[in-house]
């Protein structure tokens, strides 16, 4: 355990320092939220809305954006070689990293995705089942995109190839957090199947997602 939380924290301080993985992400979600409003005009209907979707479909392409760094850089000076023949399993490994962007990335999104949504005259109402769908459902998208990175690590122009494998896993995610946040004006009847299902998914992808992670790594590893 202490091997994987070392990871975990070494991670999350490189991130930070280097700003790579967060300021791509939030620059990104920023300039979505920013721009969609003066692209649609001033109809404040269509904004309040779209805006639990646009808000989910900023952070997935946030994550998304920021997910060839989760093994890049371990892969080019040899330090992911290293781990990879240490006492902890690869499988642990892979999923200290995830955690990693996920905590440097995801959920940093998450927790400013109500704040931002203001701009998109989100509902006042949304506002917490929003935060509580985006702060789930995040952990999946970042335990997919270090799948994905996975595959392509040491691969050129692997950002694109992550793009093509994982954003079709990523559509479940999509429904059911959009979901959540829009079925708290139905009340619990729609909010809390739908919660339970993302929960579901997140579960799924925290057992499948190492586990597919490491094999792709031994395979560029040998």
């Amino acid at each position: 355990m202490r091997a994987f939380l070392a990871i975990i924290a070494r991670d999350v301080r490189l991130g930070l320092r280097a700003g790579g993985n967060i300021g791509t992400a939030i620059g990104f979600f920023l300039t979505v939220v920013v721009l969609l409003p003066i692209g649609i005009g001033p109809d404040m209907a269509l904004l309040q809305r779209i805006a639990p979707g646009a808000l989910w479909i900023a952070l997935l392409l946030s994550i998304l954006l920021s997910a060839d760094r989760i093994y890049t850089a371990d892969y080019e000076d040899g330090s992911l070689e290293v781990l990879s023949t240490g006492a902890l399993p690869l499988e642990l490994v892979a999923l200290a990293k995830a955690l990693a962007h996920w905590l440097i990335a995801g959920l940093p999104l998450a927790i400013i995705a109500p704040a931002l949504g203001f701009l998109l005259n989100l509902e006042l109402a949304l506002a917490p089942m929003l935060l509580l769908a985006m702060a789930t459902g995040s952990l999946a998208l970042s335990l997919l995109a270090s799948m994905g990175a996975a595959i392509t690590v040491g691969l050129r122009k692997g950002g694109l190839l992550i793009s093509l494998l994982i954003l079709p896993l990523y559509i479940p995610l999509l429904i059911f957090g959009v979901s959540v946040t829009t079925g708290g004006s139905g009340g619990p009847d729609i909010t809390w199947p739908s919660y339970l299902v993302l929960l579901a998914i997140v579960l799924l992808a925290l057992v499948v997602s190492p586990l597919a992670s490491a094999a792709a790594l031994r395979a560029h590893l040998r």
